[in-house]
């Protein structure tokens, strides 16, 4: 049964991954959501970073999914491990930027600890 709750948390987060890329594109605007203070979001170079971080974003998610379709709730386990050092990583970039600590730690480092939550629960499964 936990299994099967750490599988859909797990799609539930490539889900989110994937929406996030996509809104990337669709509405560069939503970037200052991150949480760096002053994201030149009307700036063409800065839309073209976006986009290169939206589709790596997007790539992440259908990671996931592929994952989720054929590998072990192991090896899903602990893929979801190495990549909680993303969200991990985005709590830090924030905090060094002097962003919002509620952004950094409610959004980044909370989706850190969710998945190395599901991590635990597909490692031990």
């Amino acid at each position: 049964m936990l299994t099967i709750i750490a599988k859909v948390l797990v799609g539930l987060i490539g889900a989110g991954i994937i929406f996030i890329g996509v809104n990337a594109f669709r509405a560069p605007q939503a970037a200052a959501g991150f949480g760096i203070p002053g994201t030149p979001t009307e700036d063409r170079t800065f839309q073209a970073w976006l986009a290169v971080k939206a589709v790596r974003d997007i790539a992440s998610g259908l990671f996931i999914f592929i994952l989720l379709a054929g590998a072990t709730p192991h090896l899903l386990g602990w893929f979801m491990l190495a990549a909680a050092g993303m969200p991990a990583g985005d709590a830090l970039i924030v905090l060094r930027s002097n962003g919002p600590k509620a952004v950094a730690y409610g959004v980044h480092g909370a989706t850190a600890a969710v998945m190395v939550a599901i991590s635990v629960l597909l490692l031990v499964a």
